[in-house]
């Protein structure tokens, strides 16, 4: 997110203080000058000792023109001061131009005696003009052009809109000078918003923001803004900041709390010295430690109604240091934290969370636009290239201004050739800036994410669960942790999603020291490399970890010779391509290191009869061409599977004792399944599908704890004995089956759906 380019004038100072110094030097203008430099307004105030009939000098015209506001400080000697006057002709002819404003202040006079030169102000002035007729022996045209311009000066300025001093706040300088500095703080506030908030996609957003800080409230709110690194997090917490900063006592940006606090020992008492010496406008604040600065906040803090921002916090001991709790500020306070990981927010115990949203195709046209040509429309000719930019950035500022600052300038035939590149070699810059979210992950968090962004992109959140805990890992924390840290998405209808450069710094970490060599990948999800390691037997015995090959058109005999090599495989998935395969059951080999095996229309009667299955927790084989698990009957106990989904398949039958740790068993139409033995207790089976299989006869005596039963179409089905011991079960699905079912020993069902009931 990007500004536009400014043709106003940039002023040197804010402010111009006129005054007579043997008036106001050492009191009033004194105080007033402090108040304006405190509020970081930059002031200009004459303080050298002025020869009396000393002509104004060039220096000080130039001052004048470089300043934005004057403030024209008026008391009862200001007239008598030709220095003072001189000054005064110059800022009203400033003040003629739309770029500058004049503000009187009648200190201890009145506008009607600047104004028509009578009172204390016709007395100082008559001074004046004898002491000059005394002086000017031969300049009596130059003295009448001067009289005569003074005395215009004079009168406009008086017509001008100002303050007087007896009438506001009953006389008290203190609360005149509060009042004057918040005006024109407001002024050029307004001035400076017009210029920063024309930034792409803002107004919206900063809206949103400020409306839930409910500024209106008299208590201490704070609110979190969240979202993926280089998404426009900070530049939305700083448009904001410069939109209400105003209203706030104190004020205090804090960029880079995560790279500050962990760059050195002294990081956060740092953080806390800035904020101290920001919000209380005093740079000798000193802080001998972290503890030391917790007291001092909670001490001199609650004083001051103050606006605070803590950019890109990652640990909740940051905000434990710099924000601890609402009592350490003054009610009407508000604390605005960004970061990628909303657990910090939710510990922080916030008011509310925004999550920042990228910019949309229009706003990154724009964006980009004025970084690479200037101007927010693209010349013409690229629209075309600029699809490909914009469709490549998919919404983050951070790419788009790091692209189009690349191509300024650039021919159309560079810009080919960058959007090429960026196919295989990713923007270095914005692979940085999100791997900073990766490296704050745990170890396990870190072997999660992985696995998600380069084999689990689009899965269920169920089945990615599955196959995260089948591999030994928590994947429902570890799933959470990733959303938080706003590396990955769940959504119910989209499963696991998460945004173009996270993928490529997924797959970019995955590469890392070996980028040519996908054999030493600890995962493979690219076909052609899948393939060419799998026909020509480069598998890892370390590396490789994970494979996802979908629409191959290998042979299974060839992948299954592929994997021999792949001895620490935990996860193997195949998806085969619009072709017949050949079968070849000599072939057979899989790693017994394999946790979880997914492969649709698996074409070989059983599993390999060398595979020990020992590590195995899911098995999935929807539409295979399997009818028993093992050759010839063999019963090897698999202690650690969990999972079975062997759906549409050829199964005839299946022997619970061989799974004794066994939580669902799927084997939804399996039209030639007949028996489900049942020999020993099954604790752990929760879901059992047996629907449109031949079963016949069915005893759930030793599953205790089946919460759902499927036997729709089970048209063969005649006896069901549902002990007094099932009291587990909640789902009984009976849908299509035998018109007249025995229940023996039924207890109470909270849920049946049946066609027949």
């Amino acid at each position: 997110m990007a500004s536009t380019s400014s043709v106003q004038k940039r002023f040197k100072y804010d402010v111009f203080l006129s005054f007579r110094g043997e008036d106001t030097r050492k009191t009033f203008v004194d105080h007033l000058y402090v108040a304006l430099v405190n509020k970081g307004i930059i002031t200009y105030k004459d303080d050298e000792t002025i020869d009396k009939g000393e002509r104004i000098k060039e220096q000080l015209i130039r001052s004048i023109q470089d300043s934005r506001f004057y403030i024209i400080v008026f008391s009862k000697n200001y007239a008598s001061s030709s220095w003072c006057l001189d000054e005064l002709v110059e800022i009203i002819k400033c003040q003629k131009t739309a770029e500058h404003t004049a503000y009187p202040i009648f200190y201890d006079v009145e506008p009607t005696e600047v104004r028509k030169q009578s009172g204390l102000v016709g007395e100082a002035f008559e001074q004046l003009t004898r002491k000059r007729k005394r002086t000017l022996e031969d300049a009596t045209l130059e003295k009448e052009n001067d009289v005569g311009r003074w005395k215009n000066a004079l009168k406009e300025a008086a017509d001008l809109a100002g303050m007087e001093l007896k009438n506001t706040f009953n006389g008290h300088e203190a609360k005149f000078i509060q009042q004057i500095v918040q005006d024109i703080s407001l002024k050029l506030h307004l001035i400076n918003l017009s210029i920063d908030m024309k930034l792409v996609g803002m107004e919206t957003r900063v809206r949103d923001v400020i409306s839930s800080l409910e500024l209106d409230l008299d208590d201490v709110r704070m609110i979190g803004i969240k979202g993926i690194g280089g998404g426009g997090k900070t530049t939305l917490a700083r448009a904001v900041f410069d939109h209400i900063s105003i209203w706030f006592e104190g004020k205090s940006f804090v960029e880079d709390v995560r790279e500050v606090s962990k760059g050195s020992l002294s990081g956060l008492k740092d953080l806390q010295k800035q904020i101290l010496s920001s919000v209380l406008n005093d740079q000798t604040i000193v802080v001998a430690g972290v503890s030391d600065g917790k007291s001092m906040m909670k001490r001199m803090m609650p004083n001051r109604k103050v606006l605070v921002v803590l950019d890109d916090v990652d640990d909740i001991d940051q905000l434990e240091a710099l924000a601890g709790e609402t009592t350490w500020f003054k009610p009407g306070s508000r604390i605005i934290i960004t970061t990628r990981d909303e657990q910090v927010l939710v510990a922080q115990r916030v008011n509310v969370i925004h999550d920042v949203t990228l910019l949309s195709d229009e706003e990154a046209i724009c964006l980009f636009s004025r970084h690479a040509f200037g101007r927010e429309i693209p010349d013409q000719g690229y629209e075309e290239l600029l699809r490909k930019v914009v469709h490549y950035a998919a919404g983050l500022p951070l790419t788009i201004k790091v692209l189009g600052s690349h191509l300024c300038g650039r021919t159309e035939h560079e810009w080919v050739d960058t959007i090429e590149r960026l196919k295989t070699i990713p923007l270095e810059k914005t692979l940085k800036r999100l791997e900073l979210s990766y490296n704050g992950l745990e170890n396990d968090e870190k072997e999660i994410f992985l696995d998600v962004v380069c084999i689990l992109k689009g899965e269920g959140k169920n089945d990615s669960i599955r196959i995260l805990e089948s591999c030994g890992f928590n994947a429902h924390i570890g799933l959470k942790v990733l959303e938080q840290k706003s590396l990955i998405t769940i959504s119910d209808n989209d499963g696991l999603r998460f945004h173009d450069h996270i993928e490529e710094m997924g797959w970019n970490i995955v590469r890392g020291l070996y980028p040519l060599e996908p054999s030493k990948h600890s995962r493979l999800w690219i076909k052609e490399e899948i393939e060419d390691i799998l026909v020509y037997e480069m598998g890892s015995t370390e590396a490789t970890r994970s494979i996802i090959l979908k629409y191959t058109t290998l042979q299974p005999t060839t992948i299954m010779r592929g994997l021999r090599k792949m001895r620490e495989l935990r996860f193997h998935s195949v998806h085969k391509g619009d072709i017949v395969w050949a079968v070849d059951e000599v072939s057979q080999y899989l790693p017994d290191a394999l946790q979880c095996l997914y492969w649709p229309k698996y074409p070989f009667r059983s599993l390999p009869q060398p595979f020990q299955a020992n590590k195995l927790v899911n098995l999935e084989m929807v539409g295979s061409n399997i009818s028993e698990l093992w050759e010839g009957g063999e019963k090897k106990v698999l202690n650690k599977i969990r999972f079975i989904d062997l759906r549409y398949s050829k199964l005839e039958t299946f022997d619970l004792s061989m799974t004794p740790n066994l939580e669902k068993l799927d084997l939804e139409g399996c039209c030639d399944f007949y028996k489900l033995h049942i020999p020993v207790e099954c604790p752990k089976l929760k879901f059992l599908d047996l629907t449109s299989s031949k079963v016949s006869n069915l005893n759930l005596g030793m599953i205790p704890h089946l919460e759902v039963l499927h036997i729709d179409g089970c048209k063969e089905l005649v006896e069901l004995h549902l002990p007094v011991e099932c009291l587990s079960l909640e789902f009984l699905y009976l849908s299509g089956s035998k018109d007249v079912i025995i229940l023996k020993n039924s207890t109470c069902l909270l849920n049946v759906q049946s066609s027949n009931s």
